[in-house]
């Protein structure tokens, strides 16, 4: 690999979705394969990558918890997000079929999302780390008793013959990604189509969620997710998740925030970006 091309940072093995994910987003960089979501953070403070692309939720799967964790400690900025169309493949070596494999290893969600697939097909489950990981495992071992369920990617880059695509029980499969950078994107108040994403703590008072909330309501801005999640100081310490439409310097948004500050501990303002054109299909 080039160490001097610019890179966008994944966590995973090579194939792995994320990598496929910031492929599609970036398709001049390369990707840097990272063992864990911090080191994958800390290779763009580093400046050993330009962007990090961040898993942050699932259609089928829900939210992402490791990250939703991380990010709000991370020091980088959001400035994108991109979604991806999971495409499940049931893979093994050259000389397999789906009548010679007994055994499909792959990520515990990946497994979840294939379950009823396995189940018709009568294939033992076996939960491993990653997708990615498993394709590598099943090319390194060489049984054609055993498939891993992964990209198209990994089937590609681990030399594997591809049994069975669009495998997930669910056709509609959607992770989406957070694309995060150490500084925060630069846009005019009145842009359309921007998404803020900001995480706050709320005060120890009655009704203090509901208060925080009122001013979107009564501003007119719309928000288009709102999560809560223990925050890392203790199970009585609620820290919530929202991105919203606009910008925070925008007149009705920054009313919304002003009003917002009443009621809460702290306000993060993780990034400010154009929102993906995937929400308009």
């Amino acid at each position: 690999m080039n160490k001097n091309k610019i890179k966008f940072s994944f966590q995973g093995v090579r194939g792995a979705y994320s990598e496929l994910a910031g492929k599609e987003k970036y398709p001049d960089l390369e990707g840097l394969p990272c063992n864990t979501f911090e080191e994958m953070f800390e290779s763009v403070k580093n400046d050993k990558a330009k962007i990090a692309v961040v898993p942050i939720e699932n259609s089928r799967a829900g939210r992402v918890a490791d990250t939703q964790r991380l990010i709000p400690n991370s020091n980088l900025k959001i400035v994108g997000e991109h979604f991806l169309k999971i495409n499940h493949c049931l893979m093994s070596t050259k000389d397999s079929s789906l009548e010679t494999i007994k055994r499909v290893h792959s990520h515990e969600q990946a497994i979840a999302q294939c379950r009823e697939n396995l189940i018709r097909l009568n294939k033992e489950m076996i939960v491993a780390a990653d997708t990615a990981g498993s394709a590598k495992m099943i090319s390194q071992n060489q049984s054609n008793k055993e498939a891993a369920i992964a990209s198209e990617l990994a089937a590609e880059i681990y030399g594997l013959k591809i049994l069975n695509s669009n495998f997930q029980d669910n056709i509609y499969n959607v992770t989406r990604f957070l694309l995060m950078s150490k500084a925060m994107e630069d846009f005019d108040i009145d842009s359309k189509n921007l998404i803020t994403t900001l995480t706050f703590s709320v005060r120890s008072i009655p009704a203090a969620l509901y208060k925080s909330l009122g001013g979107f309501a009564s501003n007119g801005v719309n928000l288009t997710k709102l999560e809560s999640y223990v925050h890392p100081q203790g199970f009585d310490i609620a820290q919530f998740y929202i991105d919203l439409e606009g910008h925070p310097d925008n007149k009705s948004v920054k009313l919304a925030l002003e009003e917002m500050k009443f009621f809460c501990k702290e306000i993060n303002i993780l990034g400010v970006y154009k929102s993906s054109d995937f929400r308009k299909k």
